[in-house]
């Protein structure tokens, strides 16, 4: 008889544990799983998107001599070096203007390509070389899309004498890089 009362005691404390833990257990049940419980999605991907809106123009100038620069500013304005001469004929001068289109807050660096060798239209090859841009490298974007962060970027033209550099139109392509570290 002491078997059976050990067992059934046994039973009887087993019992009482157990219904002294779901006493104590807080049962709840979700529709949706919480958001502590919820499994952490990856950042969502920073996208950046850059539209060339205006090309770098040096204008009308011309060379009095031996060569030198004519320089193009962010902020529009131009000026020369050496025997260049500035002039207008009718011909506008300008930086180039990217349209930046990303998060407002978005940090972003401009990276500029290599020096590129423009082609004449009557002969010959002047330099370019990018410069600096406006707002400055890195930079924050501001505006909220469909808005674009404008980014404006100079360059400098090294102009040799008349013979290197006969008159005419002077052209080539560029690269800059916008990243998103």
């Amino acid at each position: 008889m002491k078997i059976k009362a050990y067992i059934f005691n046994h039973w009887l404390v087993i019992l009482r544990c157990s219904a002294l833990i779901l006493l104590f257990m807080d049962l709840k049940s979700y529709a949706q799983r919480p958001a502590i419980m919820a499994i952490e999605q990856p950042p969502r991907p920073v996208v950046v998107y850059v539209n060339p809106a205006q090309g770098l123009n040096f204008g009308a100038f011309y060379q009095n001599g031996s060569g030198g620069s004519v320089i193009i500013y962010p902020n529009g304005s131009r000026s020369t070096t050496g025997s260049v001469i500035q002039t207008s004929q009718g011909f506008s001068f300008s930086p180039a203007i990217f349209e930046v289109d990303a998060e407002p807050g978005t940090v972003v660096t401009i990276s500029n390509g290599p020096d590129v060798n423009l082609t004449g239209s009557n002969g010959g090859t002047m330099v370019l070389q990018i410069g600096s841009s406006d707002p400055v490298s890195p930079f924050v974007t501001t505006a909220a899309s469909p808005g674009r962060t404008q980014v404006r970027i100079g360059g400098t033209l090294t102009v040799g004498s008349p013979l290197a550099n006969p008159p005419g139109n002077y052209s080539g392509t560029f690269s800059v890089t916008f990243i998103q570290p």
